[in-house]
């Protein structure tokens, strides 16, 4: 696994707390989705929990996959900590995806743990990714845990939307801020994580990523750089006979597409959103009004499961608005 890139103040920052002699009880892990937050927060779990069997252990990770706490923690087998994530909606069915919650009685979950000492060493370790995701029911009865923590427990809590937050559980917290990270980072973790990307194709990536490698990621295999070229060409041409429209909707509405027609109405506005930075003037004027327009259909066509064809046609034509006149 490649070393997490980026951010590196915050990740200081803790490591410079957990090499002192006492650390605060709860970590608010904020920012953009998709920046190494939850990776992060993982790395800090694993160290945390070695450092307290043995103190010469760097406070600076990844841990080594071959010290013991990593293997109980690979293993899903470490008695001393605890990871609440949305669940699948069917366990026997896990691609049919997660739960719209963590609930309250995961937390519950974690009351019998503290009614006990921790197991290997003086300290154990719960991590909510993402709390955002926390029922409110379930936000109340951790509040509980954060105003009174059990001795020699740590929370970290990773957040993409901090101030959706009951202001009461932030305040309990010491936050580390983490930042979209700049093109060329983004770019060393897509070369890093798929070492045989094109460059055109890690060029677009980084494009639709903003500043989000797990955005980016996500997008990987879906031959990004053709949409961007269809997309730019549009934005440049007007596309008045409709080719490169035509084209794209056939493309994104076959068999198979489904992905690379969600990451088509995902990136249509981020599009819109760049070209309307270097405008100006009544230039300017249009593209914000592409892109409330371009969010408006591709939000319709998520909700509605619109056809797909019909949609890349009705935002290419969006697009189309951008162009010299």
């Amino acid at each position: 696994m490649t070393s997490l890139i980026g951010n590196d103040a915050p990740r200081a920052a803790f490591a410079a707390a957990i090499g002192g002699e006492a650390i605060h009880h709860a970590w608010l892990i904020a920012g953009p989705e998709g920046v190494g937050k939850g990776r992060f927060a993982r790395e800090c779990a694993a160290l945390l929990l070695a450092r307290a069997l043995d103190p010469s252990v760097p406070p600076t990770g990844p841990l080594s996959p071959e010290h013991r706490v990593a293997r109980l923690l690979a293993s899903g087998a470490h008695p001393d900590y605890r990871e609440l994530v949305r669940l699948p909606k069917d366990v026997a069915k896990p691609d049919d995806g997660l739960k719209r919650s963590i609930t309250i009685d995961q937390v519950r979950t974690l009351q019998p743990m503290f009614a006990t000492k921790p197991a290997l060493s003086p300290r154990r370790v719960v991590l909510i990714d993402a709390i955002d995701d926390l029922e409110r029911s379930g936000a109340n009865a951790l509040l509980k845990n954060l105003e009174e923590p059990p001795a020699g427990t740590i929370f970290l809590l990773v957040s993409h939307s901090p101030g959706r937050l009951l202001p009461t559980i932030r305040s309990r917290c010491r936050s580390l801020r983490f930042s979209a990270l700049a093109d060329d980072q983004v770019a060393r973790v897509l070369r890093a994580e798929e070492p045989d990307l094109p460059e055109a194709e890690v060029a677009a990536l980084v494009r639709a990523g903003a500043g989000s490698p797990g955005r980016a990621l996500a997008f990987a295999g879906l031959d990004m750089a053709a949409i961007e070229r269809d997309l730019a060409e549009i934005a440049a041409t007007g596309d008045r006979d409709n080719a490169v429209r035509g084209r794209l909707a056939k493309a994104l509405s076959g068999k198979g597409a489904a992905e690379r027609f969600a990451a088509f109405l995902e990136r249509v506005p981020a599009f819109i959103a760049e070209q309307a930075r270097l405008a100006s003037g009544e230039r300017l004027r249009t593209a914000l009004d592409a892109h409330d327009a371009a969010r408006s259909v591709g939000g319709i066509a998520v909700a509605l499961t619109q056809d797909a064809a019909g949609t890349v046609f009705e935002l290419c034509g969006i697009v189309a608005r951008l162009a010299p006149r």
